[in-house]
């Protein structure tokens, strides 16, 4: 997605590489977008939540992804909103879908939870 495409809207799934929390390395992976369209249009950044497989050992935040269809996702999967990285718009490789309303809405309570609003 090049950086003079639209922004991203809030709730998009998008493929970029996200970066790993522990080492100076990056894997290519879907992500949610959890920030408004003003902060890539004002700054050209955009905050993303890792979506991770669901195969994964879960941990108590992660929020089940209920239509893979409409997200754009192969297997079943789970965003983990305690995973947020803040990278440009133009890392992002593709959008592959969108979240549903409810499972957007569960992902938006575990990120002000973790961000205290």
């Amino acid at each position: 997605m090049p950086a003079s495409d639209a922004a991203p809207a809030r709730g998009d799934v998008v493929v970029l590489p996200f970066p790993y929390s522990d080492r100076l390395a990056e894997k290519r992976r879907p992500a949610l977008v959890v920030s408004a369209p003003s902060l890539c249009d004002r700054y050209g950044l955009v905050w993303v939540a890792m979506i991770t497989s669901a195969a994964n050992p879960r941990w108590p935040c992660d929020v089940p992804v209920r239509d893979l269809t409409a997200a754009g996702l192969p297997v079943a999967s789970v965003v983990r909103p305690a995973k947020i990285a803040c990278i440009e718009q133009a890392r992002i490789i593709r959008r592959s879908g969108r979240l549903i309303d409810g499972d957007m809405r569960k992902a938006d309570q575990a990120l002000k939870a973790f961000l205290g609003v």
